[in-house]
């Protein structure tokens, strides 16, 4: 009889392109335990492993019970949230954001998500100047504007090397209003590169119509009204054509930064 499985070190493991279909496969219907809580956290996030008959692989468990109440955001959707962003990324091809799903656990239904073993020094006020890091700030940056991210810190963009980012904690996203708080305006003002217009022009052609499989995934994630603004969004970045400047009516950067 085998034993248990190994845990997969994430670093090493391919997540992106055709690989996230395998692993939120592993998410959805895998065992999950869990090894204690993560320390640093707003909402209660636990550190566990997902596994299979023959996988196991470590995982970030967000549990909706465990989430601090907010004002602008209404209770029990921040695992939503998080998968929705999930959504998005891997729909523009981008693959900023680790495959996330909502599915119950040992404190109740929550999010899920694949951990990436990224360097928590290596952040965006860290590599920010290093031009290998150009392509997917830029991604970043205009990821963060289309679903509204209210939280955007330095410490929620890792390194991983030859200029790849990971992007977490996108709990605090999709809302209606206006909320986009962020570290990355470098960009501000520049004009969209080409490839990511044409990435969001799929994506805003995926977003018009009600029978697509991104608006289908959507649908159950976020209200209506979120899912409009996000449609509103994206066509107004395209019919701009520039990374937006900072909105002079209100806070447009988190705090703390990192």
């Amino acid at each position: 009889m085998n034993g248990p499985a190994e845990p997969i070190d994430l670093s090493s493991l391919p997540w992106r392109g055709q690989s996230a279909e395998w692993v939120v496969q592993l998410l959805k219907e895998g065992s999950l335990t869990l090894h204690g809580l993560l320390p640093w956290s707003s909402n209660y996030t636990f550190l566990g492993e997902i596994s299979d008959d023959d996988t196991t692989a470590f995982v970030v468990y967000k549990p909706s019970r465990g989430e601090r109440p907010l004002s602008d955001f209404p209770g029990g959707t921040l695992a939503k949230r998080e998968t929705a962003a999930f959504v998005v990324s891997r729909a523009l091809t981008w693959d900023l954001v680790p495959p996330t799903v909502v599915r119950d656990g040992p404190h109740g239904p929550g999010s899920v998500q694949f951990f990436v073993n990224a360097d928590q020094d290596a952040h965006f006020f860290t590599f920010r100047d290093d031009l290998a890091y150009r392509p997917a700030l830029q991604s970043l940056a205009l990821y963060d504007v289309i679903v509204n991210n209210a939280d955007r810190k330095g410490g929620h963009c890792l390194g991983l090397g030859s200029g790849s980012i990971v992007a977490i904690d996108q709990g605090l996203c999709f809302g209606a209003e206006p909320k986009l708080r962020t570290v990355i305006w470098d960009f501000a003002g520049e004009p969209i590169p080409a490839h990511l217009d044409s990435d969001l022009r799929r994506v805003l052609a995926e977003l018009a119509s009600p029978v697509t499989p991104l608006v289908s995934q959507l649908v159950g994630l976020l209200a209506d009204l979120e899912l409009g603004a996000l449609r509103k969004r994206v066509a107004g970045l395209l019919a701009s054509g520039c990374f937006p400047e900072p909105p002079t009516d209100r806070r447009p950067y988190p705090w703390p930064l990192v």
